[in-house]
Order: C-alpha cells, then sequence, then structure tokens
C-alpha cells in the first residue's frame, strides 16, 4: 500500500477532444473524475461540478478555519464562500466526509445541531492539519502551472 502523503502528491492532467466536446481528466490517487463540455460547447458558470480531491481540500480548509462543524453547515459554508457557484450533493460531501474520516484526516462526533436535532460533528485532526498543508501546497503548484500554461500566447517555434 501507498504512503497516503505520496499518492495524495500524485495528479494526472488529460485533455481530449471527442465529438465536439471537451472531456478533461483528472486522475488523482487512482480515482479518476470526467469534466465533460456540452456539446454546445457552452458551459454553465453558475454551477461547477466539484472535483473529490479538491472537496476534501475544501472540507479540511473549512474544518481547520471554523472549527468543529455538521456536514450540512460544512456543504453550506463552503457554498456561500464560493458565493453560490458551487452548488455541492449532500451525498457526495457526506462521501468526502466518510473518506477523510477513514483516512484519520477528521473526526466525528455526535452532538446537538442549532435546531436542536441530533447531528454529527467533524473536526480536524493533526494529521488532518498535516495533510491540509500538503494538500495546499500540491494545489498550489499545479494550479499555477494550469496558470502557467493559460496564459501562453504565440510561443511557436519558427
Amino acid at each position: 500500500m501507498r504512503d497516503p502523503n505520496i499518492a495524495a502528491a500524485l495528479f494526472l492532467w488529460t485533455f481530449q477532444r471527442r465529438d465536439d466536446s471537451l472531456l478533461w481528466t483528472i486522475q488523482r490517487n487512482e480515482d479518476v473524475v470526467d469534466y465533460r463540455e456540452g456539446k454546445s460547447g457552452a458551459m454553465d458558470t453558475k454551477r461547477s461540478d466539484v472535483l473529490q480531491g479538491t472537496l476534501d481540500l475544501m472540507i479540511l480548509k473549512t474544518l481547520h478555519a471554523l472549527g468543529p462543524l455538521h456536514g450540512f453547515g460544512i456543504a453550506r459554508r463552503i457554498e456561500q464562500v464560493s458565493r453560490d457557484v458551487l452548488q455541492l450533493n449532500e451525498g457526495t460531501v457526506y462521501t468526502s466526509l466518510l473518506r477523510l474520516q477513514q483516512q484519520g484526516w477528521i473526526a466525528a462526533e455526535w452532538g446537538t445541531s442549532e435546531n436542536n436535532r441530533k447531528a454529527k460533528f467533524y473536526s480536524i485532526t493533526k494529521r488532518g492539519q498535516k495533510q491540509l498543508e500538503l494538500e495546499t501546497k500540491n494545489w498550489e503548484r499545479i494550479s499555477g502551472v494550469i496558470g502557467r500554461v493559460l496564459r501562453l500566447e504565440g510561443e511557436r517555434e519558427s
């Protein structure tokens, strides 16, 4: 089994053109997520799909910044910070929370929510804080590379 700190750093980005649609694949930790642009070529800019590793990173950061929260509160906070550009499916959030808990990056404890209901509250662990630091550095590195590629203009060889 791979060291999770090393496995988390592995990314494979591929771009392919198929039948007038753009297929954008990001492979991380042996998980593959596809982003498909519609046949019309237009994307819905008001809503964005969140990639699995990116959602994990945002959840870790939210818990680090705000302290213990229940799953619904985490999802709403991420949507709020994104100014509703991101619309999170609660099932996806809970899948991510389970995965993070299995990795030992977050812990869960039952408590009472603001509306007096029983809810599971999640908090980041010390191991999760280390992972957050690593994932943040990786994200900054990869997004920097993508930014440089997107800024390329007319640099063809003569």
